[in-house]
This record gives C-alpha cells, structure tokens and sequence, in this order.
C-alpha cells in the first residue's frame, strides 16, 4: 500500500519518492531476521511496525527518510528491541 506521502531522501540529494509499505516491511523483516529471529515473527513485527508508521503518516504530507528511520524504530523497539538497533544504526555502519 503506497500513500499520498512524498519522502524526501537523505541530504535532498535524490528525488523524493511515494511511501511504500512493501519497502519499509521488507527493510523492518531484515533488520529482524538479522538478529535470529523466527520468519513468522519477523513478518508480524514488521506488519505491527508497519501500522504504527502509517497511522503516523496520516498526519504528514511530507516527511524526510530520517522521519521515516525515527519512527520506525520508535515503534520498533517495543516489539524488538536487539532489531529496533539493527535498523537504528544501519545507515550509521555502512
């Protein structure tokens, strides 16, 4: 499910794009299954994360990727906290 929400990237150096559930799940189940988690727990966090992030949404026309990574791991870290570090400083370790 993609939203009517522009982001807009990292430093404003690409082009802003549309929010994508799909992208953010995928990247939240990773972070998860990097930290030994079961696949089934992984997809059911993702999807809870993913919720708490659209309802957020709801209230933003426009937000940064950095939004995005804050609220993510806000959420995140109630339901996983080992996976909420993982994607927290994800951008940080590359």
């Amino acid at each position: 499910m993609d939203l009517a929400v522009d982001i807009i990237k990292r430093g404003g150096q690409r082009k802003s794009e549309r929010f994508n559930r799909a992208k953010l799940h995928a990247s939240i189940v990773a972070a998860c299954l990097s930290v030994r988690t079961p696949e089934g727990h992984a997809e059911s966090t993702a999807a809870a994360v993913c919720d708490k992030v659209i309802e957020w949404l709801q209230q933003h026309p426009e937000v940064t990727s950095q939004d995005i990574r804050i609220i993510t791991t806000r959420h995140l870290k109630i339901y996983h906290p080992e996976a909420a570090y993982l994607y927290e400083q994800h951008r940080i370790t590359i």
